[in-house]
């Protein structure tokens, strides 16, 4: 009882800081890096920075950059030879009607307008442009020895039973054939033409990316690989592989896929397509068909297409009403600022 001692005797707060004070200060561990880590992947912020890239490399990348096939399809412009020159103004042109073409144009009573939009393309001429513009990537390419990629080689892996010419590699296509090329793999898989300017960016970045040059020889198969990638990335319900082989009867579904896998791998897997890009590219398809007397079809503006076109405008005014009273707030006028206010005075 007299005992002083206790089992559950606490230390003194002195003794406590004695204690503290033998630890040891936080010293913060050095940050790691990369390599200390053994991870070198590139940040996907890094790989994205395509401005520091040169912009005449990249036209399906960039939108600022002018499309190859425009600037192909330039150079005949300054051809001297005036057969050459009537050629190429009527040649890639299906006439519907004997005789000269009148253009027509629009008065205060009629005016005349085309049903091709950016955002809905009209099909059959979309083809047509897409078809022309590969033509001039056949006819104006690039004879430096460029690599050739074996599985876009025809004679390697052919699209039908029947026997290659030994010298197919020196006729190129007329636009006529590619364009039922085309136009026989849209109509079968029903594609739109959305997907036919998609086809051709792709078709213009693997030219680039892999550094190869379209022929005779491999044509097909890149157009080909073009479509069947759009139809993936663009349509909703995308054509199987094994639907191409219903439409090309002599090729495997084992040749379609390896033929999309490696067009991925030479794409480097960048299936973008900026809106600007797809625009960029259905206006240069548009001055290259007015360029080769390719126009689209013009119709007198009716009634019932005013009404509508007047109905998609009051829309897009109700979309941007927000963003246009958003715009006005930034800016303030300064005709307010020089009105006189009274200020009461105080008088203590």
């Amino acid at each position: 009882m007299g005992n002083t001692t206790s089992c559950c005797v606490s230390s003194s707060p002195k003794h406590r800081r004695n204690n503290h004070s033998r630890l040891e200060p936080y010293r913060p561990e050095p940050e790691l890096s990369r390599e200390d880590t053994g991870c070198n992947l590139q940040h996907i912020s890094d790989r994205e920075n395509l401005d520091d890239l040169p912009m005449e490399y990249n036209p399906s990348d960039h939108p600022r950059a002018s499309t190859i096939f425009l600037s192909k399809s330039q150079t005949d412009v300054a051809v001297p030879n005036k057969r050459v020159r009537e050629k190429r103004k009527s040649l890639y042109i299906n006439h519907h009607h004997p005789g000269p073409v009148r253009r027509k144009y629009s008065s205060c009573s009629t005016i005349f307008l085309d049903d091709s939009t950016v955002s809905q393309p009209n099909l059959k001429y979309t083809i047509k442009c897409v078809a022309l513009a590969i033509y001039y990537h056949i006819k104006n390419r690039d004879v430096d020895g460029r690599m050739l990629v074996d599985i876009f080689d025809e004679k390697l892996h052919p699209l039908t039973k029947s026997e290659i010419p030994p010298d197919y590699e020196k006729h190129d296509p007329e636009q006529k054939q590619i364009y039922r090329f085309v136009r026989t793999l849209f109509s079968a898989a029903q594609l739109t033409a959305e997907c036919a300017i998609v086809t051709l960016v792709y078709l213009e970045r693997l030219l680039t990316y892999a550094e190869i040059d379209i022929s005779p020889v491999n044509w097909k198969r890149i157009v080909l690989g073009a479509i069947l990638l759009a139809s993936k990335v663009w349509d909703d319900q995308a054509v199987w592989n094994v639907d191409y082989c219903q439409i090309l009867k002599d090729i495997t579904v084992e040749d379609m896929n390896e033929l999309e896998r490696q067009f991925l791998e030479l794409l480097q897997f960048n299936i973008n397509v900026p809106s600007s890009v797809y625009a960029k590219y259905y206006f240069d398809l548009r001055s290259m068909a007015e360029a080769n007397n390719l126009s689209f079809p013009l119709e007198p503006l009716s009634r019932e297409k005013a009404q509508k076109l007047e109905a998609i405008t009051r829309l897009c005014d109700d979309i941007y009403k927000d963003l246009r009273k958003q715009t006005k707030k930034r800016s303030v006028s300064a005709d307010n600022l020089a009105v006189v206010r009274w200020c009461p005075a105080i008088i203590s």
